[in-house]
């Protein structure tokens, strides 16, 4: 099944979710239909409108969000005097429960990508009863080893590119600890120009590592973007995603036997490098009532051919229940 058409939404607004921060949300589809939370991936990509067209709108009431920082809500994580730390997983999970109660919805499809996926996991985990469903992609469980692949151990295939991203840490102890905090403090220089350079070598080395060409994200080329984005990311990947302590696994690897209670489809790439950690892998088979589909030749990648379509077929499936 092919994603249904563009639509536009039928309602949105700003949510005031304290601590200074106003959430953008949108609703599309069908008032009466099926409820549905989409989550975006990054942390700090935002939500686009492609999104809406991996659900039938005639069953579902679509709900997107632009997540604390980024997109339509505000402040902007690109403006140097945000304040980074009222924007957590936790602040995140507090948000989406405003915005639940704030629609009148009891309880929803969560879908996530990529981050999105963590957080959706998450919150399925921390809050029972309110996820009716989990369809997710790019799948990922925010562990510290994820992090560490997706930084310095993806070095040993893309070398020359790796090279560049640390030269873009002052030498010493910053290229040999966690690289994403190391580039954060960065990013939370008072010079906007050491900012900037650290925003430009972050999302080079974010593109670099795209596993099949065109290696190119014409989003990085937007500086506002670029700024939030890596400020977001960095932030969150250096600091364990704000997940606490989870052992070996990490935290939602280790409490997935909570979601037995949650049917969810898990589509995943087979060229996702995440895949190198048998992340999606170990996630199914920890969580009972999960279903695991692998589409060929994709990446980390939810409108990649093969991917998209395995998406709507699950939300398609789950309309029906």
């Amino acid at each position: 099944m092919s994603p249904y058409p563009e639509i536009e939404p039928y309602d949105h607004g700003m949510l005031d979710v304290g601590d200074g921060n106003r959430v953008y949300w949108e609703t599309c589809g069908n008032p009466r239909g099926k409820p549905a939370l989409v989550l975006h991936g990054g942390p700090g990509s935002g939500a686009g409108p492609w999104a809406r067209r991996l659900f039938d709108p005639e069953a579902y009431r679509i709900v997107l969000l632009d997540q604390r920082g980024c997109g339509r809500s505000t402040p902007s994580a690109g403006a140097y005097d945000t304040d980074m730390s009222v924007n957590t997983t936790a602040h995140l999970l507090a948000d989406l429960e405003l915005l639940r109660e704030r629609l009148g919805i009891g309880r929803w499809l969560v879908w996530g990508v990529s981050w999105g996926s963590v957080l959706a996991l998450r919150y399925a985990q921390t809050h029972p009863g309110v996820v009716s469903e989990l369809v997710l992609t790019g799948v990922a469980t925010g562990s510290d080893a994820e992090v560490e692949l997706l930084t310095r151990g993806l070095g040993k295939i893309f070398p020359e590119a790796f090279e560049r991203f640390l030269a873009g840490l002052p030498e010493g102890t910053a290229r040999e600890g966690n690289l994403a905090a190391a580039y954060n403090r960065l990013l939370e220089s008072p010079d906007p120009r050491v900012r900037e350079r650290a925003a430009r070598a972050w999302t080079d080395w974010e593109t670099a590592t795209i596993p099949a060409p065109p290696r190119s994200v014409e989003r990085f080329e937007d500086p506002a973007f670029r700024m939030g984005f890596a400020r977001t990311v960095t932030h969150y990947w250096g600091n364990g995603h704000f997940l606490g302590e989870g052992g070996a696994e990490g935290v939602v690897l280790r409490d997935a036997p909570l979601l037995g209670g949650v049917p969810g489809t898990l589509v995943q790439g087979s060229l996702d490098f995440g895949n190198l950690l048998g992340v999606v892998w170990r996630l199914h088979h920890a969580w009972p009532g999960s279903e695991l589909v692998v589409v060929d030749q994709a990446g980390h990648n939810a409108t990649a051919p093969g991917v998209a379509e395995a998406l709507v077929a699950a939300t398609d499936a789950y309309a029906r229940r």
